[in-house]
């Protein structure tokens, strides 16, 4: 049988606080065992599980995709690397879309401060339509104006 881990060990192990583990066991995302006490205890394959949903959230799934995507591993037996990598195969996919979308902003970002307009004149996000530029001449946002001052 696996050595069961109090709820201070697991959240030491795995980095996750136990509020945290209580909420994804709520959410039906890890399970734990009631020890005479009532306190919970978990066997250590929860670590696996804590380490993909920790992953996952860092590519940005929300909870319920991630307790989805939980649901597909094995019930008969603790989830080998075989059925991690299934499990995350897809993933290649995600993980490209978001570093496209980050090489995006990086590139948008660097245009806007380089772009000369010092009003954001091109920026649609952070100031649709020029309105920095209602507010007088220059960077009006890098210079704490803009939206404050109505713009």
């Amino acid at each position: 049988m696996d050595s069961l881990l109090t709820i201070n060990q697991i959240s030491k192990r795995s980095g996750v606080v136990a509020s945290a583990l209580r909420y994804y066991e709520e959410r039906g995302l890890i399970t734990s065992e009631r020890a005479g006490s009532g306190h919970r205890r978990f066997r250590r394959p929860t670590l696996r599980r804590l380490a993909f949903i920790v992953f996952a959230q860092r590519l940005g799934m929300t909870l319920e995709e991630i307790r989805i995507e939980l649901d597909k591993l094995p019930s008969d037996h603790v989830p080998k690397g075989r059925d991690w990598a299934r499990l995350s195969e897809p993933w290649a996919d995600r993980i490209d879309q978001r570093i496209a979308e980050l090489e995006r902003l990086k590139a948008g970002l660097a245009k806007c401060i380089s772009c000369g307009c010092l009003s954001l004149e091109l920026c649609k996000l952070v100031n649709p339509a020029d309105k920095a530029g209602l507010s007088g001449p220059g960077p009006r946002f890098w210079v704490g104006e803009g939206e404050e001052s109505g713009a």
